[in-house]
């Protein structure tokens, strides 16, 4: 007959407290009170799952009863240690309160309590779950808890320390076991590899570590199953891990990242399909990328510090390129979005249809309706930003194309060829400030024609000057200068008014720098346009007026 296996998680529990990784102050502060003999009578352990909680608290019922303490460690070999190992010793119940949460659970525990320990010091009551025992329960263990009899002990354990009453919290020495780190729960499964004969990659290991999410027990379980995935083989590779556990690599989403980055929405959706295709989880999938886009946000707000993250140097890479990119109200965008998706496909039959519909809203922002204010805000500074972004690269490409103007954004049709300076020569031009050629009709009717993409590319800095000149009606003048027609006294007073020799200049050496031609320009309101300042009403002396009272 075959032996019985033992899953890792339960082979491996830690025996002592040198065994316990990760909770350093706890076994101290418990160790120190079995050597002194200061032992308290009910103790709180809160945690999440898989962290630690009902380990300590079984060894910690072997060292206050053991017959050979070694420096407050139990000895795991008298016959006290033994009996408790295996379940076969009286002095120690343990209760699982989500099961046995009513009143009449707690009063057996409570009967119990009257009786002498037959073999050791102390009787350990632990009780697990706690937080689910119901009100009556909780008041008939008040009186027990907060006075039991010497030889006593209670461990409460819970993964919800809020659901529990104040009057059971102020009668109990509390402990919190917080998540462990990945690099710890790594080193733990390396030496249990090492144990058990197996052979496991780097990656592999490091990627079982972060999938456990801070449980050392989820981590051993994963373990477990990566293990009989890869029975027969030699090496447990980083590529069978992600297959077993329905995962992608990481460069996946730094692909997904930049795609979205450049509004390719093409391009994210084939990755999509490509997850799919693989049989990957969606689920998973979304809540990996989630962790991938949190990281990038803390390399963004750390100021790019290599320091931030307990992640591969090829990851690392990966993700500093992508925050270099990246806005912060981009990454936050993004995490809103797939949080929100992490919600709606978890018991939804339309999985892939939310998902693409989730990916085609963060490539283009525009359409995204948010309901909140701050949906509303990011939204907003994520369209500016592709605007912003679309405005750079046609500009590089005007430069990189010599004399070559790109498509006007408002006629819909293909602009005339414009005169372009290249990058180099417009350097020339800021150092040296040569004598540029100037310009000729047919110069002035390009520019004309390509108007509204020449005046997108004018900086965010000087938005104003973009604003009122879209605004204008350009064409050739009778004296071959390039005439700029206003309809309005607003957009026309910025160039013509108090300031307007200051933003003329600018606007001439914009257009020298963009065409590499002097080009004069004449700037005129409509005749039949009147100035608002014609027509305004002065109301001071109406809100000044005397005020009469009437008599009734």
């Amino acid at each position: 007959m075959a032996e019985h296996y033992l899953a890792l998680y339960r082979k491996y529990r830690p025996q002592t407290f040198q065994d316990v990784c990760g909770r350093d102050a706890i076994v101290r502060t418990l160790k120190n009170q079995i050597i002194s003999g200061r032992i308290g009578h009910s103790y709180l352990f809160c945690g999440t799952r898989g962290t630690g909680k009902t380990s300590i608290a079984k060894i910690f019922a072997r060292a206050v009863n053991c017959e050979n303490p070694q420096d407050g460690n139990p000895c795991c070999e008298c016959a006290s240690c033994r009996a408790i190992s295996e379940d076969a010793n009286l002095n120690v119940v343990e209760m699982d309160a989500a099961s046995n949460n009513g009143v009449e659970d707690i009063r057996t525990v409570i009967d119990q309590v009257s009786y002498s320990p037959t073999q050791g010091k102390y009787r350990v009551f632990i009780i697990d779950e706690v937080h689910m025992l119901s009100t009556a329960a909780f008041n008939a263990l008040l009186k027990t808890l907060e006075e039991p009899p010497s030889y006593a002990i209670f461990i409460l354990a819970t993964t919800e320390p809020n659901k529990l009453p104040v009057t059971i919290l102020s009668r109990c020495q509390r402990y919190d076991f917080g998540r462990l780190p990945a690099g710890i729960i790594e080193e733990r499964l390396r030496a249990i590899c090492e144990k058990e004969g197996l052979t496991c990659e780097d990656r592999a290991l490091r990627y079982i570590a972060t999938a456990a999410d801070g449980s050392m027990r989820d981590g051993l379980s994963i373990l477990d199953q990566c293990n009989a995935f890869n029975y027969g083989n030699d090496v447990l590779s980083y590529e069978k891990t992600l297959e077993i556990l329905g995962a992608v690599d990481t460069s996946v989403f730094s692909r997904l990242f930049r795609s979205v980055h450049i509004g390719d929405a093409v391009s994210a959706l084939k990755i999509v399909d490509e997850v799919l295709s693989q049989g990957r989880e969606l689920v998973q999938f979304v809540t990996d990328y989630i962790g991938y886009l949190r990281n990038v946000m803390l390399l963004k707000a750390s100021g790019q510090s290599r320091t931030a993250l307990d992640v591969s140097e090829e990851q690392l890479e990966w993700m500093l390129e992508d925050a270099r990119a990246a806005e912060m109200t981009e990454v936050i965008r993004s995490i809103n979005v797939f949080s929100e998706l992490t919600d709606a496909i978890r018991y939804s039959s339309n999985r892939r249809i939310l998902t693409e519909t989730a990916v085609i809203r963060l490539c283009e922002p525009s359409m995204d309706i948010a309901e909140d204010t701050e949906g509303r805000i990011l939204s907003l500074m994520e369209r500016v930003r592709v605007l912003e972004e679309r405005l750079v690269e046609s500009q590089k490409q005007m430069l990189s194309g010599g004399y070559t103007m790109a498509p006007a954004a408002a006629g819909g049709g293909t602009a005339p060829e414009t005169p372009v300076q290249d990058s180099s020569r417009e350097e020339k031009t800021v150092k040296a400030a040569p004598v540029l050629p100037e310009a000729i009709p047919e110069d002035i009717k390009k520019v004309a024609a390509a108007w509204n993409r020449l005046i997108s590319q004018i900086p965010a800095d000087n938005h104003m000057a973009k604003i009122h000149l879209l605004s204008a009606k350009p064409t050739l003048g009778e004296d071959g200068k390039l005439l700029v027609v206003f309809e309005n006294y607003i957009n026309a007073d910025y160039f013509l008014g108090t300031r307007g020799e200051e933003n003329r200049q600018y606007f001439s050496e914009f257009l020298k720098a963009r065409t590499g031609k002097d080009i004069s320009v004449e700037y005129k309101l409509l005749d039949n346009q009147e100035k608002f300042t014609d027509n305004y009403v002065d109301i001071r002396g109406v809100i000044n007026m005397e005020i009469v009272e009437e008599d009734d």
